[in-house]
């Protein structure tokens, strides 16, 4: 055992880094998205994040839209606290049969007009836990949906270009 470690130990890892997104395309992206809320809704895009019962790997990745590099803010987007000061509901997973009632009571708190976005796999169809005792099923299933953002899940680039749909789609 202490060979495999002192080898292992040795190496270098075997995967290969992520390559580097673009910044001009990502403030070409948030730029556009801006002018899309703006022009929407006459000011900035505010986003409730509602946890349905996922796995938390697209919550990572929405956190990821707030940290410095992503950073959401400079795009006109900030996440809210409360349903009833959202326009959209971001929400991840499957819904669990504990949280049906949750998500229902959430999306009648948000005030029209209310958008909801379905993200990942889980949040389209149940995902790998479709089926399962205490799966409900996908967000459509409970609440009507108006964009899916699919991935397993999927990255930042994408959660911004699927908000740029949504608002191009409603107009």
């Amino acid at each position: 055992m202490r060979k495999l470690l002192l080898q292992n130990g040795w190496r270098s890892p075997l995967t290969l880094p992520a390559p580097a997104p673009s910044e001009a395309a990502l403030a070409e992206l948030g730029a556009e998205v801006d002018r899309a809320a703006r022009r929407r809704l006459g000011r900035s895009l505010a986003i409730r994040e509602v946890d349905a019962g996922s796995c938390n790997g697209c919550e990572l990745e929405i956190h990821a839209l707030n940290n410095a590099f992503h950073d959401l803010e400079r795009f006109g987007f900030h996440f809210v606290a409360s349903p009833r000061h959202a326009d959209v509901l971001l929400v991840t997973g499957p819904v669990t049969v504990n949280m049906r009632e949750a998500l229902e009571r959430t999306y009648a708190a948000t005030p029209d007009p209310k958008w909801v976005v379905a993200v990942g796999d889980c949040g389209r169809d149940g995902g790998v836990f479709a089926g399962g005792y205490a799966c409900v099923g996908g967000v459509a299933e409970v609440i009507p949906v108006d964009l899916h953002i699919p991935g397993c899940p999927p990255n930042p680039m994408q959660l911004l270009e699927g908000l740029l749909a949504l608002l191009q789609v409603v107009q």
